[in-house]
């Protein structure tokens, strides 16, 4: 009996699988048979007529003696002796609908499931002989990797001096090898360039191929992961016996982070063995075999320790975001060639914080709307219009009452008036931006950052001293009140303590809060003008709030006299 009970068991796990199938299949189909079963319900003639006069019928096809009306997604019925189709026929276009279609369509689609249920049952035993034969195939291929000849050099890339300093001495090596060897200089196996996205790190690693003149083969780290455990390792182990082969040559390796990641945190067995088989190639070739390999990355921090070591990755290459200088020299690059009425240092003031790749699809959103508006040349207006679509994605538009832009306005009018006393940069503001301060400093002082936590404040303290209440339109300035407050305590010490806590964001907050209320409860008529201007026409500049305040200061003066 015990037999015949192990007997059964075993029968049981080697067909559970098709118990599991079977199962699947009647629910799947009573599901499909509540999904499709029509729920549709009776509705009085009133209700009929109703919906026909506002138009608010979706859909109508008869089925048996029914009429089948569809309003807000849901089926309703009523008799079709009861109402006239010509009247209906008006309003919406009627169907006819067979009986057995909707048995039909069950049927097949039933018929089709359990077909391909079966086919999976039958195929399962093979799957895993099929999963082996596949394994042997594929590591019996032969991977060919083409190196490519690159026409790119340093002059096609600008705001990189730099970078092009570090790189000349593996440009010189790569030309001219036999000096180097002469002398018994070592190069670096390994370039790492480090640089968040967007900076032109392929780009640099091509414009060094190209001015070495020698054969370049780019690889992404993505395409070393493979299904099977072995098969990254040989492409590995592949591409760098076609680079030796063509040598002098670069191997170049975009997003490393991909296939060098640490080891043992999120054990991956492919990737573990790819990334040896990558090591042990770093360490198998001479110095002075003529292959360089270079890589790129912006999140260096995940790379393996073994990875960066002295003999491997020697030197690292500091990729950044390009400076006020480095951004029209890029400037002057994506603009050759092309119709422009600009100001190339006020542009480049217009794009803190823009790599290279932002730059160039600036360049072409702003040429987009110069097609759009049915110019020929470019304008400084285009890439005002088109900034905000490129840092944030086009937003919905809002739609404001009188009463709400009167009050965005004075919200508006405090920023602006704050960040002009306090002596911070910026050009203009509109009614609805939430970014105007343009600011290219690297380092900054405890006055400055408490400069911009008054314009923060100064929108929510405004309306709640002329306004006499607390709006909604303050939420994202709160925000980065409390963000900046909280950098300045905790990553700066500017409270002038090494170990801060909570009570001391708040003492920064409280302290700018009550100094920027003193600030607007003295400047009530200069803030209702620039408010005055900002209703109108919706944007006002320095140089207007600027006049604004020297107005009324010589009306005092001239009162005084």
């Amino acid at each position: 009996m015990r037999l015949n009970l192990m007997q059964i068991m075993q029968k049981f796990k080697k067909n559970k699988l098709n118990f599991v199938l079977f199962f699947l299949v009647i629910l799947i189909g009573l599901l499909s048979f509540v999904y499709f079963r029509n729920s549709a319900s009776y509705i009085s003639y009133e209700d009929y007529k109703r919906l026909l006069n506002l138009n608010a019928i979706e859909k109508a096809y008869i089925k048996n003696d029914k009429i089948y009306l569809t309003y807000n997604k849901k089926d309703y019925i009523v008799l079709k002796e009861a109402i006239n189709l010509n009247e209906l026929f008006k309003k919406v276009k009627i169907s006819k609908v067979d009986e057995n279609t909707f048995l039909i369509e069950f049927l097949l689609i039933f018929v089709l499931f359990v077909a391909f249920l079966s086919f999976l049952i039958f195929k399962r035993n093979g799957l895993k002989n099929s999963t082996t034969q596949i394994h042997k195939n594929l590591t019996k291929n032969t991977y060919t990797f083409t190196p490519a000849i690159s026409d790119i050099k340093f002059s096609d890339v600008a705001g990189i001096d730099e970078v092009k300093s570090e790189l000349c001495e593996i440009v010189d090596f790569l030309k001219n090898p036999k000096s180097y060897n002469k002398l018994g200089i070592k190069l670096p196996k390994g370039v790492i360039m480090v640089g968040p996205p967007g900076v032109g790190k392929t780009l640099i690693a091509k414009a060094v191929a190209g001015e070495a003149g020698v054969p370049f083969f780019y690889e992404s780290g993505a395409n070393f992961s493979e299904m099977f455990v072995g098969l990254g390792a040989k492409k590995v182990k592949e591409l760098f016996a076609n680079a030796a082969s063509c040598a002098p040559s670069i191997i170049f390796i975009d997003e490393i982070d991909a296939v060098g990641k640490s080891r043992g945190n999120g054990r991956n067995d492919e990737r573990e063995v790819t990334l040896n088989q990558l090591l042990t190639q770093m360490d198998g070739f001479e110095e002075n075999s003529g292959v360089i390999v270079m890589a790129a990355t912006n999140k260096i921090e995940l790379l393996d320790d073994a990875l960066l070591r002295p003999g491997r990755f020697d030197r690292r290459v500091y990729v950044s975001l390009p400076n006020y200088k480095d951004r029209i020299e890029i400037l002057k690059i994506y603009l050759k060639n092309k119709k422009t009425n600009l100001n190339l240092s006020k542009l480049s003031r217009l794009t803190v914080g823009f790599s290279g790749a932002g730059l160039a699809t600036f360049v072409n959103e702003a040429m987009m709307n110069v097609l759009k508006r049915g110019g020929d040349t470019l304008e400084l207006s285009d890439f005002e219009i088109v900034k905000g679509k490129i840092l944030n994605g086009k937003k919905k538009e809002l739609v404001l009452s009188e009463e709400e832009k009167q009050i965005q306005a004075l919200y508006q009018a405090s920023k602006a008036l704050s960040a002009y006393w306090f002596g911070l940069c910026f050009e203009k503001i509109h009614l609805l931006e939430e970014e105007f301060i343009s600011d290219d400093r690297e380092i900054l002082s405890k006055s400055n950052l408490e400069s911009k936590l008054k314009v923060y404040l100064s929108g929510f303290c405004a309306l709640k001293i002329y306004k006499n209440d607390i709006f909604s339109n303050s939420k994202f300035d709160i925000q980065k009140a409390q963000n900046l407050a909280e950098k300045m305590v905790f990553e700066y010490a500017m409270n002038g303590k090494f170990m801060p806590n909570s009570n001391d964001i708040l003492e920064i907050l409280d302290k700018n809060y009550q100094e920027i209320s003193d600030f607007l409860d003295t400047m009530e008529d200069v803030l209702f003008e620039i408010s005055k201007v900002i209703f109108t026409f919706e944007i006002i500049t320095y140089d207007e709030i600027r006049k604004i305040i020297t107005k009324f200061y010589e009306k005092d003066e001239d009162a005084k006299d």
